[in-house]
C-alpha cells in the first residue's frame, strides 16, 4: 500500500511539473509528508521491483512498468474521489483522503470495471 503511494506521488509530481529528467526524492517526501529516509527506503524497494530508476544525480524516474502502474493508481484515486464527491456529496478533503485509502483495497479488475461504469454514467475525472 505504501509503495503505491510513493509511485503515485512520483507520477503526480512528474506530470504536474512536466519533469522529463526525473524528480527529486525530497519532493516526494514533501508531498507525502514523510522523511527523506522513508522515501529512500521505499525507492530501494521500488527499484528492486523494477518500477523506478535513479540517475547518478539522484533524480528519480519511473520505468515503463512503473509509469503504467502509477498512472493506473492515480486514475483509480481520481475515480474514487470523483465518485465520492459527485455521487455521494462527500466534501473534497474527505473524499481525497478516503479515495487514497480505498484505492489500495480494490483489485485492478474491480477498479477497471468501476472506471468503465463511471465513464458510461458520464462521471468525469479531474
Amino acid at each position: 500500500m505504501a509503495n503505491e503511494d510513493y509511485l503515485e506521488s512520483i507520477y503526480r509530481i512528474m506530470v504536474e511539473s512536466g519533469a522529463t529528467d526525473g524528480i527529486r526524492s525530497v519532493d516526494v517526501a514533501e508531498q507525502l509528508e514523510v522523511s527523506k529516509a522513508s522515501v529512500n527506503k521505499a525507492l530501494a524497494t521500488l527499484k528492486d521491483a523494477g518500477y523506478v530508476e535513479q540517475n547518478r544525480y539522484g533524480r528519480v524516474q519511473l520505468t515503463a512498468a512503473g509509469r503504467e502502474y502509477a498512472s493506473h493508481v492515480w486514475r483509480c484515486h481520481r475515480m474514487l474521489r470523483a465518485f465520492l464527491e459527485q455521487e455521494l456529496g462527500v466534501d473534497p478533503e474527505t473524499a481525497d483522503n478516503e479515495a487514497c485509502l480505498m484505492e489500495h483495497a480494490l483489485s485492478i479488475d474491480t477498479q477497471s470495471r468501476w472506471l468503465h461504469h463511471l465513464e458510461e454514467e458520464g462521471i468525469t475525472l479531474d
